[in-house]
């Protein structure tokens, strides 16, 4: 997978990260867009602006509710995945679970969107340390965690 060299850290190594990949196999699609997921997952409420996070989670298809915990990883593990579509046609979550599950499923996104993830990834770089995740991630980490999306955003807006 072309997003290895992101994934399994501070992109798609957390809480969240699983929870997204769950919704994703859950929703038994070949095909989403971005802005159903954003619709799903309750991002489309933070108005583009993901430092703090509120009421962010899904409820699947057995009726169970579940959390997203902050709304800046889900823009990071997105912004990977949508980069694994541009590159390679669409994602292997089975690949990314480390499990036989041969779900793939490719997320589209308007130039729009995309001008938007920009933005939003852009501001974290910039301002890392304004985000809720910092109460759970030293500077240090979180200065990283900026690096990697600074090198991830460059490979998915430029």
């Amino acid at each position: 997978m072309y997003i290895e060299k992101y994934w399994g850290n501070y992109i798609g190594g957390t809480d969240d990260s699983l929870t997204l990949l769950d919704y994703l196999i859950d929703k038994k699609k070949t095909e989403i867009t971005l802005s159903e997921i954003f619709a799903d997952t309750g991002l489309h409420r933070q108005n583009w602006d993901f430092c703090i996070s509120y009421g962010l989670g899904y409820i699947d298809s057995e009726g169970e509710e579940h959390d997203f915990y902050y709304a800046i990883d889900l823009i990071t593990d997105l912004a990977a995945l949508l980069l694994e579509c541009v590159v390679n046609g669409s994602v292997s979550l089975g690949e990314l679970l480390d499990d036989e599950n041969e779900n793939t499923v490719r997320i589209t996104f308007t130039q729009e969107e995309k001008m938007l993830m920009d933005q939003a990834l852009t501001h974290f770089i910039k301002e890392p340390l304004s985000y809720d995740l910092h109460e759970m991630v030293p500077d240090e980490d979180m200065q990283e965690m900026a690096q990697d999306c600074e090198n991830l955003r460059k490979e998915l807006c430029e």
